[in-house]
């Protein structure tokens, strides 16, 4: 998937990647900061028809969310990891092998964690308002 948009077109963007990715359930989002991993994040949560507040888990690393659609949901921010043994005292690896959704922003943090072949969401800043979103698969 490739696709240009405006922060309007962010739920129909996140509702298009889910229906690519939905199989997977780890999801890593490679971008600069400012990019919008979190605002992207939280139009894919309304999409799976998430109630609770969908915010940065910068600080806490981990937000939990429950979705009608998917169950529970791990939303983490690894940017202030010092270290995957970090990482782990904070309970990522137990979130990870959960068999539960986890969206991670800043992945190359903790890189050994992760499974062999996340789903993987890349976005770039084209200008102040619009941004670029890609995924790459593995070819089978």
């Amino acid at each position: 998937m490739d696709a240009i948009f405006e922060l309007p077109q962010i739920k129909a963007v996140a509702k298009a990647v889910w229906k690519e990715g939905k199989a997977q359930k780890v999801w890593t989002f490679h971008a600069s900061m400012g990019t919008g991993k979190t605002s992207f994040i939280h139009a894919l949560c309304e999409v799976l028809e998430v109630k609770d507040t969908v915010s940065s888990p910068s600080y806490a690393l981990i937000n939990e969310y429950e979705s009608a659609i998917v169950g529970t949901i791990y939303h983490m921010d690894w940017y202030r990891l010092k270290d995957e043994e970090e990482a782990i005292q904070a309970g990522i690896e137990d979130a990870i092998d959960s068999g539960n959704l986890c969206l991670i922003e800043w992945p190359e943090k903790a890189a050994g964690l992760l499974p062999d072949k996340p789903f993987e969401v890349y976005m770039e800043i084209l200008n102040e308002k619009m941004r670029r979103l890609f995924t790459e698969r593995e070819e089978e």
